[in-house]
């Protein structure tokens, strides 16, 4: 994997403040919200000064029965040639299910079935890309019931047979050990950590019991020290840290970033 760095993910509201921002070694940016064919200024700025911008897809649906939109796919696909990105991701999910859109990133079950049909999705979807893919961990506010791995070994058995990379959300850790109660630090000890292309940091809020990965606050304390945790048993390529409302002054951005370099050693 290459080696990136520490980065923020881009997004229009915020546009100049990533490009003046002290300390960003690289971007991802949401696939979804991108024209191939008209690419914002801003990121061509970036990807002129050699600033890496790496697509992050949202809507694939790669866990879901329904048959794969090849559509998104190759949007993606059409995204990442025009950033000459050298990665690109999605989560290990589905948004949509009997012609039904959630609107949000479900789990999945974490039965072998399940991971049958994952595996078939990931593996079109490769074929149709040029470049590596990567999947992340999502937070979730259930558990299906009847699973036959935990989290760990369902996201190894995934780069066993398809060879995909993963990002890790260590803040979507976090927000599961809240809410199901899972342990994360078993999570880090059992992952395939030589699969890892780079993590993911971000910022929530607890509303009535209930722990919200809303990427619209600032990074808990405890969200660093899982990032810590992760960096005492590997290196990761990259760390990102990702904001998606209520944006904060470039100062504290910049802090935000400073914090994540400290966490990593770097």
């Amino acid at each position: 994997m290459m080696r990136l760095g520490v980065g923020i993910g881009w997004r229009h509201e915020i546009d100049l403040s990533v490009a003046g921002l002290p300390g960003v070694d690289w971007v991802e940016v949401v696939a979804e919200n991108l024209d191939p064919g008209n690419l914002p200024d801003s990121l061509t700025r970036l990807r002129e000064r050699g600033t890496p911008v790496l697509p992050h897809a949202v809507s694939l649906s790669l866990g879901g029965a329904d048959p794969l939109d090849t559509a998104r796919v190759e949007h993606l696909a059409a995204v990442a040639a025009a950033l000459d990105a050298p990665l690109v991701s999605d989560h290990v999910c589905f948004v949509r299910a009997g012609g039904l859109d959630s609107g949000h990133l479900m789990p999945l079950p974490r039965t072998r079935a399940a991971l049958d049909v994952l595996v078939d999705n990931v593996t079109l979807a490769q074929s149709m890309l040029d470049q590596p893919l990567a999947l992340e961990n999502i937070a979730a506010l259930l558990e299906w019931p009847g699973a036959e791995l935990d989290e760990a070994r369902f996201l190894a058995e995934l780069t066993d047979r398809t060879g995909c990379l993963l990002i890790v959300d260590v803040a979507n850790l976090y927000a599961n050990a809240r809410n199901l109660g899972t342990d994360p630090e078993r999570f880090l000890d059992e992952l395939p950590l030589e699969r890892v292309a780079y993590v993911h940091v971000g910022g929530g809020v607890e509303e009535d019991g209930v722990y919200h990965d809303t990427h619209a606050h600032p990074v808990p304390p405890a969200v660093l020290e899982l990032l810590r945790e992760l960096r005492s048993r590997t290196e990761p390529p990259g760390v990102l840290l990702e904001r998606d409302d209520h944006y904060p002054t470039d100062t504290e951005l910049a802090a935000e970033l400073a914090a994540i370099r400290a966490a990593v050693g770097w």
